[in-house]
């Protein structure tokens, strides 16, 4: 079964048990995934579906953070919520020691010695934790770590 069948299957099931929170979130969910079959002009396959869900967490956890920051903590709390909503049809996230592993192989793959082959070792870590749900910016941020100059 596909992600979007699965979310249409929980819609329907969301709605039946009036779980009002849960099936907002999945209208939302299904909007977008709807959007980006448009924009694509086909349907997705679901690696691009979970990129789409990966999207919305990530504008859900800045949006979490603004309202931390403008003291709004009921919007940060309900955003907080939609974030565990969405990230159950997510694949688990990698650890951080299979990132770690992930990233120096990749340096050694591409044999990167510097800042400027950052690009080229995220898409080779990328690739190695394809499957997972992966932070894009503590990815980043672990391979800036591992090609600073050590000084």
């Amino acid at each position: 079964m596909s992600l979007t069948e699965r979310i249409q299957r929980e819609l329907t099931a969301a709605m039946k048990e009036k779980d009002e929170l849960r099936l907002s979130v999945l209208r939302m969910v299904k909007s977008a995934l709807k959007n980006k079959e448009i924009e694509k002009m086909r349907p997705l396959d679901d690696l691009e579906a979970l990129q789409t869900l990966q999207t919305l967490v990530k504008q859900r956890r800045e949006s979490v953070e603004q309202f931390t920051k403008g003291g709004r903590s009921d919007l940060a709390e309900k955003e907080a919520k939609e974030i565990a909503i969405i990230e159950s049809y997510l694949p688990p996230a990698p650890t951080d020691a299979e990132i770690s592993r992930a990233v120096e192989e990749a340096i050694a793959d591409t044999e990167a010695d510097s800042l400027k082959q950052m690009g080229a070792v995220i898409k080779a870590a990328r690739a190695r934790l394809e499957g997972k749900a992966v932070d894009g910016k503590a990815l980043s941020d672990k391979v800036r770590e591992k090609l600073s100059p050590k000084g």
